[in-house]
């Protein structure tokens, strides 16, 4: 009825139905037969047709004066919205794991900001998984698969947990999965119990008693890079120490649970263009990092 309304409101304003036809890019037969379907819908007569064209009957002028504000005022908002989604300037507001969203992604925010200036960016990085519909948020990249319902997910890809050590450890690096139970650890308050699985299949739960614990686990890698024990952490966050020697890889035939990678957003929201626009160049970064398994 709202669509019947706006073609009833432009037919007054232009005064005929060819003008109106034209203005909303519709046949005259089609707008015709759309006020007369209004008009059999209200029960009345809205609009006199006549060689000079169209007048306002006393009931007409009355809707019109009752509505042609209201449409006027909803195109503006529906337009409004379309340009806050189709437009690549605006705001942008991203959720995401502080393990990931810092360190792991640095190039990618920068390399992002560099070629979409106009976007301005929101990142909130938390160690808590926080409701993207609470926060208002437009997209979040999360660890994991979430519980609710009311989210698209997209899989990515995921990231595995290995077992490190700095070379330069005071103590005998295991040589047994059964040695590992003794041998000091460090971990993260999240990852505290170790499930580990090696590459026939067999999977080794272990609850350990680690020397240091912490809520973050960059405290976890500055630990463990210097040399207070054997820590299992995403090789997201340890790929450089490997590459530079600063870590080395224990029992590198075990390895931890696989990490996976999802990008998220609420069901009911369409995705703005500046968040589309996130979520390709994201996914796609993600597929070109040696430390990332993408998605089949």
């Amino acid at each position: 009825m709202l669509d019947d309304l706006k073609i009833f409101i432009t037919a007054a304003n232009k005064n005929s139905l060819t003008a109106a036809a034209q203005h909303l890019d519709m046949t005259i037969a089609t707008v015709s037969r759309r006020i007369s379907a209004l008009e059999q819908k209200l029960g009345c007569e809205l609009l006199h047709r006549s060689t000079k064209g169209l007048t306002l009957t006393p009931i007409g002028e009355s809707y019109y004066q009752e509505c042609a504000e209201f449409i006027d005022a909803l195109d503006q908002r529906i337009s409004n919205l379309d340009q806050t989604l189709n437009s690549l300037k605006g705001d942008l507001k991203i959720l995401a794991p502080v393990n990931l969203g810092s360190g792991p992604l640095d190039e990618f925010w920068r390399d992002f900001v560099q070629q979409h200036p106009e976007i301005e960016l929101n990142i909130e990085l938390s160690n808590t998984v926080q409701d993207i519909r609470d926060t208002r948020a437009d997209i979040a990249l999360r660890s994991g698969q979430q519980p609710s319902s009311s989210l698209i997910q997209k899989r990515i890809g995921h990231i595995e947990p290995i077992l490190v050590a700095s070379p330069k450890v005071s103590f005998l690096l295991p040589s047994s999965i059964d040695a590992l139970q003794q041998s000091p650890s460090i971990a993260s308050n999240m990852f505290s119990d170790w499930l580990l699985m090696n590459r026939q299949g067999e999977n080794y739960p272990m609850k350990k008693e680690h020397q240091h614990i912490s809520n973050d686990m960059n405290i976890t890698l500055n630990l463990a890079k210097a040399g207070a024990g054997i820590a299992l952490m995403p090789m997201s966050m340890v790929h450089g120490a490997l590459a530079t020697g600063e870590l080395i890889r224990v029992l590198p035939e075990w390895r931890g649970q696989n990490r996976e990678i999802f990008l998220v957003w609420p069901y009911r929201r369409s995705l703005s263009a500046r968040a589309k626009l996130l979520r390709d160049e994201l996914t796609q970064y993600l597929h070109q990092q040696s430390w990332f398994h993408p998605s089949s």
